[in-house]
């Protein structure tokens, strides 16, 4: 990811610039106290139609200003404004594949000392080319792990707090150097909260199930896009709290997120997920999200956000 990174054009400080450029001082406070939040945003490379689609933007940057008045940082410049830079960072990159953006607000006053208050933050974007994070064509097996979710009352889950990530780090690593591919994570109650940075749904009989807010879970945009799918097939979404052994016994199983997009899980804790393969409704739910991130689907162009188009519109 180094190499394909190394000419890439970043947005630090105001201004456009060569990412190796964009740098901060190691006594920036979000470096020193992980005190920075940020999205992760996918675009999608359609070759047929020569289009970058950026999947539900706006949402994206609707979630990060709220993440910003969590951790009281000054508001942001408005979604329009925001979303413009982005893609006429897009532009400027002239990428013709997948891609990952990561916009991200962070403390950048340089000082020692645990606080939020009195604080200056700052903006940046990035963008590099990003394929898959986590098998999502042969089915992956997960893990409960003992490390347990970050609740409200630590660091809230539904704000994209850098810091927050060590936790899912030590989730991560625990299944891996396990022999798993990734973590699910449970609440402190002992519920299924999330995987280690992706949200769960959990088929049984004829409902889709998936944790709700009150699970310490992030309030994911890729969740919400398949609970749009789901209703569209006529499945039954179901928002309530899964036990660990209900995993064992469930139909189908699922994560998802922007770097997951859908991946299927055919075992947890060494336990087959139904006959131990990807299961019907996930492949369809599957095939379809991936036919509408790429611009495939016309119900689902609302998601989208063209990229070249855009400036094909203002010539």
């Amino acid at each position: 990811m180094a190499n394909e990174a190394k000419n890439a054009i970043a947005y630090f400080e105001g201004g456009f610039r060569p990412l190796a450029d964009a740098k901060v001082n190691v006594m920036t406070h979000a470096f020193l106290y992980g005190t920075a939040t940020f999205e992760g945003i996918r675009a999608y490379w359609n070759a047929e139609q020569g289009e970058l689609y950026a999947l539900k933007l706006d949402q994206h940057l609707e979630r990060l200003r709220a993440s910003c008045k969590i951790l009281m940082m000054d508001p942001l410049p408005e979604v329009a404004e925001l979303r413009k830079i982005i893609v006429e960072l897009l532009q400027k990159n002239g990428y013709k594949e997948d891609v990952y953006v990561r916009p991200s607000v962070y403390k950048s006053t340089e000082a020692i000392g645990v606080r939020l208050h009195e604080l200056a933050n700052n903006f940046y974007v990035i963008a590099i080319p990003f394929g898959n994070y986590i098998d999502v064509d042969n089915g992956i097996r997960c893990a409960t792990v003992a490390t347990r979710r970050t609740t409200d009352l630590a660091i809230p889950a539904r704000a994209k707090v850098v810091g927050n990530y060590v936790n899912s780090a030590f989730s991560k690593s625990e299944a891996m150097l396990n022999g798993h591919d990734e973590a699910i994570v449970l609440t402190e109650a002992g519920k299924v909260s999330e995987g280690s940075a992706e949200n769960l749904f959990l088929l049984r009989g004829d409902a889709l199930i998936t944790p709700g807010a009150n699970d310490d879970i992030l309030e994911g945009i890729t969740r919400a896009a398949v609970i749009e799918i789901a209703r569209e097939f006529g499945i039954k979404v179901v928002e309530r709290s899964i036990d660990r052994s209900e995993l064992y016994i469930g139909d189908e199983l699922f994560l998802c997120g922007t770097g997951a997009q859908i991946s299927p899980v055919i075992e947890v804790d060494h336990r087959p997920i139904g006959t131990g393969a990807i299961g019907p409704v996930t492949k369809r739910i599957q095939e379809r999200y991936f036919a509408a991130v790429q611009g495939r689907v016309p119900e689902y162009a609302h998601w989208l956000t063209p990229i070249y188009g855009a400036a094909k519109n203002r010539s």
